[in-house]
């Protein structure tokens, strides 16, 4: 029989999550019920027995019941689910699909076919997209992963960068649209919310590309690097290509997620994990499918003639740090630095743009309403003035003409005198 706790609950319900608690019932069993107040003890309460309870208990001027709307958003968010899309970008060969499988328990690559030399050489960077709902405790997530098959690949990768660039910007685009229409209701969010960009272990820093790539999107989504395959270097190796990533990503001021600071009121052990997560930055990974038997426990690794590697040891990777970040502590920051920065930058300018082109087009369309008046009332003034110049020319040549008329009769006149004398 299970000890029970304080206010008579199993020592069981004080680890179990919110919305898993013991019935109230005489059965006392499991349910997924999130109608449970949370707010008060005890958590077996539903919500109307807990405004009961305290109306009875401090009387009904002390309680008016607005400390339960945690919970009701709670239930809300829990029947309605959740939304992440997670880019992945790096060459082939860096275990991108392998990492996303051991970071969702799942096998969203089981038909892909890798190319072979021939059609690399001309191979362009592609989109993929796979989507999975993941239900976990009466949670439901709905993940989508979009993974860049060929960047990197091809001989010139010059352009790489604007495939993922383009596509960020049509799901910006799209939910802009959204918006904007008269059906928000059932508006689908399917922005980026995080980029995991995968840097090759085999270097000593950042390459030409990889610096191009982080610059042209560093403003449009959220970049976490990701150190791949980090078995391939010892702990001292990790530690100096860690510090060459950061000091070049600070060199060419290229901007990766920050993370937000912890608030004062939080507890200690959780200050302490985002310090550790925070000096974790760029994370170095292990990813394997592959369920190996180690001294009696079962545990996901990678087999060598020297011994195994663990994917979930802390010892042999940032694999736990990389999953307890992107799942469990900083998945809604990731969500909300892209609805606040991220998509209202894009929407400013696409608010701009609009509004400089209806300006235009109101300007052209006083343009054509007034020029036809400006061009009559312009050829009426120029009929004018050519009347009246014509008038005027023909004026002085008949005073031409009167005058040369003057001077013959004059000569003949003075011709006829000089005879007669």
């Amino acid at each position: 029989m299970n000890s029970l706790g304080p206010f008579g609950r199993s020592a069981v319900d004080d680890v179990l999550p919110v919305y898993y608690r013991r019935s109230p019932s005489p059965s006392r069993k499991l349910v997924a019920d999130n109608t449970f107040c949370l707010s008060c003890q005890p958590h077996c309460l539903t919500l109307l027995e807990a405004a009961t309870q305290k109306r009875t208990a401090h009387g009904d001027r002390d309680y008016i019941g607005f400390a339960t709307l945690p919970e009701q958003i709670h239930r809300k968010s829990v029947k309605r689910g959740f939304d992440f899309t997670l880019m992945v970008v790096g060459e082939s060969g860096l275990g991108k699909s392998t990492l996303v499988n051991s970071l969702f328990l799942s096998d969203l690559y089981k038909d892909r076919k890798n190319p072979d030399v021939s059609e690399k050489i001309k191979k362009t960077t592609s989109i993929e997209k796979k989507t999975m709902d993941i239900e976990e405790r009466g949670v439901k997530l709905r993940l989508t992963v979009v993974d860049t098959p060929g960047f990197g690949d091809a001989l010139n990768s010059e352009d790489s960068w604007r495939v993922c660039c383009n596509y960020i910007d049509e799901q910006f685009r799209q939910y802009f649209t959204d918006e904007s229409g008269l059906n928000r209701k059932n508006i689908q969010d399917n922005r980026v919310h995080c980029c995991l960009y995968f840097i090759p272990p085999y270097g000593h820093g950042l390459r030409q590309l990889d610096v191009e790539f982080m610059k042209k999107l560093h403003q449009k989504v959220n970049i976490v690097p990701v150190i791949a395959k980090a078995d391939c270097l010892t702990a001292p190796e990790i530690r100096k290509l860690k510090q060459r990533v950061l000091a070049e990503v600070a060199e060419h001021e290229i901007h990766i997620y920050q993370f937000p600071e912890c608030d004062s009121d939080e507890d200690e052990e959780f200050k302490q994990q985002d310090k550790e997560l925070k000096a974790s930055v760029p994370f170095s990974v292990i990813g394997s499918n592959i369920v190996i038997e180690v001294e009696g426990t079962r545990v996901r690794g990678r087999q060598y003639p020297w011994g195994v590697v663990e994917v979930e040891n802390p010892k042999h990777s940032d694999f736990t740090k990389l999953r307890n970040f992107l799942i469990t502590t900083h998945m809604q920051d990731l969500k909300d630095v892209t609805e606040d920065v991220h998509y209202e930058n894009f929407r400013a300018q696409c608010i701009s743009q609009i509004s400089q082109q209806q300006a235009l087009r109101e300007r052209g369309k006083l343009k054509r309403d007034s020029a036809p008046q400006i061009e009559g009332t312009f050829s009426e003034t120029d009929r004018l003035l050519l009347q009246k110049d014509e008038e005027i020319r023909r004026m002085q040549d008949m005073l031409l003409q009167m005058q040369e008329k003057l001077k013959a009769s004059g000569q003949s006149g003075n011709e006829m005198d000089a005879v007669n004398v």
